[in-house]
């Protein structure tokens, strides 16, 4: 099967949310034996040359760069407008006219596109356009409802902006899902928003994995370390260690005075750096590997308030043999079960609790490690999760060839 694959990042290396489900995705197609070709944004020449890598995994990489510089101009341009403005960071005209010609070739069986904010690049071609290759979006995680959550979060005006944005990508959803064949999304959760937007595409969901060879648990660990693991040039990661830091951090130091926070992430901005200077709190900026920053911890904490899909974070820290506690908004984008694999929280006092639950015993430390380990197996395997993906793409094609059958065999209404 000839594929095109298009993307809103680069998805080489595989280090961010972004990157690694459309890079396991394109490494399983290609070791299957298809022929993937993959078109994608970088915002920079450094990023753009990382696609080299990519190159193994792939039969061709088109990649086009769009440098913040233009890309900004362009989505304050497109405020006014009925489109999103998220939308436009990421369009390109040279990549669209690149991908409208790769298409009129006719020689891809399948369009596949990893989030919304690059389906415009297929699904705005007519149908005879893209020759005749089944049409299917990855929405991953429903942009329209981050943004809602983005409002509850954010003062007057910002949240009249991301109010304004939540409705036009809600629009632009439900017109992109009738512009494809079929629609897939991370979570049953995310499934349910799309459905809920009014989508009537055939659509189902498949799980973002983990590979538990390379995120393999160490026996040692610090009993006084507290780690968050997450980019902090990300604003719901931003207001998680915030909030954990002013309100959480001095309760539970309070009542053991040797635990200590590490914040790690890459590009922390001055505001978070700040938070190094308050006793207890290390922020480490960009590592080249996260694994010894998260097995050498007693557990990590992911307390977002805003937490749309998959948390990769939690699924690789379970993986690692690291117990989690999570918000409970968190908790619903991981197939695993509260009190057993992790632990959900909502209240102050709430992540006290199960944090010196956690700390102030090996066992509960093994067990939920144990447990959260295994879940990661069973439930958020890449394996078992492509095979999803790939019984759903051949259910698609099934659907379109019953279809056509069915309209060749219609009596004539002539």
């Amino acid at each position: 099967m000839k594929i095109l694959f298009v993307c809103h990042r680069v998805p080489f290396p595989p280090k961010r949310g972004g990157k690694i489900r459309p890079f396991n995705i394109i490494q399983h197609w290609t070791k299957a034996g298809h022929d993937v070709t993959v078109a994608s944004i970088a915002r920079s020449q450094q990023e753009a040359d990382e696609a080299s890598g990519l190159r193994q995994h792939c039969a061709k990489a088109i990649v086009e760069v769009i440098p913040d510089s233009v890309a900004w101009p362009r989505t304050l341009a497109w405020v006014p407008t009925r489109e999103p403005s998220s939308f436009a960071y990421f369009w390109s005209s040279r990549l669209a006219s690149t991908v409208r010609e790769e298409l009129a070739t006719g020689a891809y069986d399948l369009a596949f596109v990893h989030c919304s904010s690059v389906a415009a690049y297929v699904g705005s071609l007519p149908r005879g356009a893209t020759g005749n290759a089944l049409r299917i979006v990855d929405f991953g995680d429903m942009d329209s409802q981050k943004w809602r959550e983005y409002v509850r979060s954010q003062p007057f005006p910002k949240s009249f902006v991301y109010w304004v944005e939540a409705l036009k990508t809600e629009a632009a959803e439900r017109r992109l899902a009738a512009q494809f064949d079929f629609c897939t999304a991370t979570t049953r959760a995310e499934l349910e928003s799309l459905r809920a937007l009014g989508a009537t595409t055939a659509s189902d969901w498949f799980p973002n994995g983990v590979d538990a060879t390379f995120f393999a648990p160490v026996p040692e660990y610090d009993a006084n370390l507290v780690s968050f693991i997450g980019r902090m040039d990300y604003y719901p990661n931003q207001l998680a260690v915030q909030r954990f830091c002013a309100d959480i951090l001095p309760k539970l130091r309070a009542a053991r005075p040797d635990v200590r926070f590490e914040i790690v992430g890459a590009d922390p901005p001055p505001f978070i750096r700040d938070l190094g200077k308050l006793p207890g709190v290390t922020v480490t900026g960009s590592v080249p590997d996260v694994r010894p920053f998260v097995t050498r911890a007693a557990l990590t904490v992911a307390p977002l308030s805003i937490a749309r899909g998959t948390q990769n974070k939690i699924l690789e820290s379970m993986a690692l043999g690291v117990p989690v506690v999570c918000s409970v908004q968190a908790s619903h984008g991981v197939d695993a079960v509260d009190g057993e694999h992790l632990i959900a929280a909502t209240t102050d006092d709430e992540y006290v609790a199960a944090i010196r639950r956690i700390v102030e015993s090996p066992d509960q430390r093994r067990g939920f490690a144990e447990r959260g380990r295994a879940r990661v197996l069973s439930n958020h395997a890449w394996s078992s999760s492509l095979t999803r993906l790939d019984g759903l793409v051949a259910a698609a094609f099934e659907r379109r060839a019953r279809a056509t059958r069915d309209g060749e065999l219609a009596p004539s209404r002539a």
